[in-house]
C-alpha cells in the first residue's frame, strides 16, 4: 500500500501509525512536512517551504492567509510526487493548517483522512470559561473566523477522524456524520507502574526526590491557564504548609500554547510567582522545563499525586500516560477529562476555577493510602482495556481500509474509559 501524510510538524499526531505501517513490508509511506530533523525508519521525507505571513494583519485574517499559502506549497510538492509517478492509496493529514485544501485538483478519486482536532466556539467552551481572563467584545467574532479552514474542509472530499467525543461534539451537526471518533492508545510498556522507583532517590539537576518524600506533579507543554497552571500554583501554599514532607516537580515550558500571551513578553509562571512566591518554599518546588521522555516517564511513576487540569479543550496525551502509569489523578472536572476520569474510581475530580478544593482533593490522596493504591489501581487497568496501543492501531487500520476500499466507517472506534470504569462499579 501506498500512504501519503501530511503536517506541517512531522510527525504531528501520527508517529504511531506511521511508525506502524512503516515495519510491514511492501508499505511505501511519504510523509509532507515543513523542514525538521526527525526520521522515522521506512519513511520518506518531503518538504514544503516555510511561508511567511502578511505583516501586521489581524490574528484571524493572519492564519487564513498562512492556511491559504502552506495550501499553496502543498500542492506544488504533491504534483511534484505525482509527476514522479507516486500515486496514493489513501492521504492522510491534519485540517487545521491548510495542507489539506487543494488535494482533490491533485488526487480527485484518491480517499482522504482528515484530523480533526477542535471546532471552535464564542460561547460555552474555551472562549469565556474562566472569568479571570474576560474576552474582550470583538474575540466572539475572531473566533468564528479562525473556522474557516475548519469549515472549508469540512465541505471538500473525504472523511474525518478525532480522538475524543469530546471533540467530535464541537463540530456542527452535519459535519459529526463523516467523522469517526478514534480513540488513541498508550504505549502500555513504557507507561507502566514501577513500585521499585519509590526506593530510590529521583534526581533532576540539583532537585532530589528522596524515598522519604511526597512527590505531587504537574504536566503540560506550557505553563500557562488553559492547562490550569495558575490554579496550581494557588494550591500550593497550603499545600506545602500543611505537607512539610512534600516535593512538588512541574514539567512544561514557559511558553503559550494556547490562549493569550502577557504583555511586555512576560511568562505565567513570572506572572504567578509574584503572586505567590513569598509563600513558597522554593526549596520544594521544581520547574524541570521540558524533559527526555524517560525522566518524563520516571516523574509520573515516581508521582504520589498528579495533578491535571485543562478548559474544555483539547485532552493532553499526558492525561492517557498518567493514567497508563498507574498516577493518583486530581483533575478538573471538564471536558473532555470526565471522558477518561470516573470521579473517585479512576481518579479525583474537582472543580477547575477552586484552588483550595484542589488542595483539599490532593492532600486526600496523599492522607489515605487506600483511596490512593485503588485509584492506582483503577486507572491502569482502565488504561489496560481502553487505551491499548495494539487495538487503537487495529483500529486506525480498519478506518483506513474501509476508506480505500469506498466502505462507510464507523463513526465510534474504541470505548471511553470512563464510562466503562462507571459499568465495572456498578
Amino acid at each position: 500500500m501506498k500512504y501519503l501524510f501530511i503536517h506541517q510538524n512531522f510527525p504531528g499526531q501520527y508517529l504511531h501509525i506511521v511508525r506502524h505501517l512503516a515495519k510491514k513490508e511492501n508499505n511505501e509511506i511519504v510523509f509532507i512536512s515543513q523542514p525538521c530533523e526527525g526520521k522515522i525508519a521506512g519513511v520518506r521525507s518531503v518538504f514544503y517551504q516555510v511561508v511567511d505571513p502578511i505583516p501586521d494583519l489581524p490574528p484571524p485574517l493572519g492564519e487564513l492567509d498562512l492556511a491559504m499559502k502552506r495550501g499553496q506549497e502543498v500542492y506544488k510538492t504533491i504534483k511534484t510526487l505525482k509527476a514522479l509517478g507516486f500515486e496514493p492509496d489513501i492521504i492522510i493529514g491534519h485540517q487545521g493548517w491548510g495542507e489539506m485544501l487543494n488535494l482533490e485538483d491533485i488526487y480527485p478519486d484518491v480517499p482522504v483522512l482528515t484530523y480533526c482536532e477542535f471546532y471552535y466556539h464564542s460561547k460555552g467552551l474555551d472562549v469565556d470559561f474562566d472569568p479571570e481572563f474576560p474576552a474582550d467584545e470583538m474575540l466572539p467574532a475572531r473566533v468564528r473566523l479562525k473556522n474557516t479552514i475548519n469549515l472549508v474542509s469540512a465541505t471538500n472530499p473525504g472523511w474525518g477522524q478525532t480522538p475524543t467525543l469530546f471533540q467530535h461534539s464541537t463540530y456542527p451537526d452535519w459535519a459529526q456524520k463523516k467523522i469517526t471518533i478514534l480513540r488513541e492508545g498508550v504505549d502500555l510498556e513504557r507507561c507502566a507502574p514501577s513500585p521499585s522507583i519509590f526506593k530510590e532517590n529521583l534526581e533532576m539537576e540539583d532537585f532530589i526526590v528522596e524515598p522519604k518524600d511526597k512527590l505531587v506533579t504537574y504536566v503540560a507543554r506550557g505553563l500557562e491557564p488553559y492547562r490550569g497552571f495558575h490554579i496550581f500554583m494557588r494550591a500550593l501554599p497550603k499545600l506545602l504548609k500543611e505537607r512539610p514532607d512534600v516535593k512538588v516537580v512541574l514539567v512544561g515550558r514557559d511558553q503559550v500554547s494556547y490562549g493569550a500571551t502577557l504583555n511586555g513578553g512576560m511568562s505565567w509562571r513570572d506572572f504567578m510567582m509574584r503572586e505567590v512566591h513569598k509563600e513558597l518554599d522554593m526549596s520544594r518546588v521544581h520547574f524541570s522545563g521540558q524533559v527526555p521522555y524517560d525522566l518524563f516517564g520516571k516523574i509520573l511513576k515516581r508521582s504520589d499525586a498528579h495533578v491535571y487540569f485543562t478548559y474544555p479543550f483539547v485532552l493532553s496525551w499526558s492525561l492517557r500516560e498518567a493514567m497508563a502509569t498507574g498516577c493518583p489523578i486530581i483533575a478538573s472536572d471538564t471536558d473532555p477529562v470526565k471522558e477518561f476520569i470516573a470521579d473517585r474510581v479512576t481518579g479525583l475530580l474537582t472543580p477547575f476555577l477552586d484552588p483550595h478544593a484542589l488542595t483539599d482533593r490532593i492532600l486526600e490522596v496523599l492522607e489515605d493510602t487506600n483511596l490512593a493504591q485503588s485509584i492506582r489501581q483503577a486507572a491502569r487497568a482502565e488504561a489496560e482495556r481502553s487505551l491499548s496501543m495494539s487495538e487503537y492501531l487495529s483500529n486506525y487500520e480498519s478506518l483506513i481500509d474501509d476508506l480505500i476500499h469506498r466502505r462507510t466507517p464507523s463513526l465510534n472506534l474504541g470505548n471511553s474509559p470512563a464510562e466503562r470504569a462507571v459499568q465495572d462499579i456498578q
